[in-house]
């Protein structure tokens, strides 16, 4: 598997950066359980990861979070700006089989990217995310794991459904656009 690497890749992350963290404010909080919200930044996430690969999507995830943290609560919180990277990366590793770029993101891929995007949140936010807040913040497990169960069930539902919107409407532009045409 290679990744490039190039002028392109990091405008994506600046792009997808600056979007990240100019969304972090927006959010639907979950109401029962603290700290928790539906955020369509975690779309923008999967969407940028599926369409430039591993690195891009770590380097968003990474830096997106610790920015929007830091400017929007004042510290940041690392075991969610790591499971944030390890999401973007795990999406990422499967950007060339989604052809977002070329075209081509069809109902089959589609389906890919959502298996893909679900267990990427599954080790995000069930495991990572609270097994770092018991090492890092010394957090109690029931509240953490909680959370990490919550926040993948809604990042699982706004990746799924914007994530997936903006892949096709994005696919559809850059397939006409690139004079290429859909497989079936």
């Amino acid at each position: 598997m290679k990744f490039k690497f190039g002028i392109k890749e990091v405008v994506a992350i600046g792009i997808g950066t600056a979007l990240f963290v100019a969304l972090t404010e927006v959010q639907i909080p979950l109401g029962f359980i603290p700290n928790t919200a539906l955020q369509p930044r975690a779309a923008l996430l999967a969407f940028m990861s599926a369409l430039f690969g591993p690195i891009v999507g770590g380097a968003i995830g990474l830096i997106g979070h610790a920015l929007g943290d830091f400017m929007f609560y004042g510290s940041i919180w690392w075991s969610w700006v790591i499971p944030d990277a390890v999401f973007g990366i795990a999406v990422g590793l499967f950007a060339s089989k989604f052809a977002i770029n070329e075209g081509g993101f069809d109902t089959k891929k589609i389906v890919l990217f959502n298996v893909v995007q679900v267990l990427a949140n599954i080790v995000a936010w069930v495991v990572c995310a609270p097994v770092l807040d018991i090492l890092i913040y010394a957090e109690p497990a029931n509240k953490v794991f909680a959370q990490g169960i919550w926040a993948c069930i809604g990042n699982v539902i706004i990746s799924g459904i914007l994530g997936s919107l903006l892949g096709v409407g994005y696919s559809a532009i850059r397939g006409k656009s690139s004079g290429l045409k859909k497989e079936d």
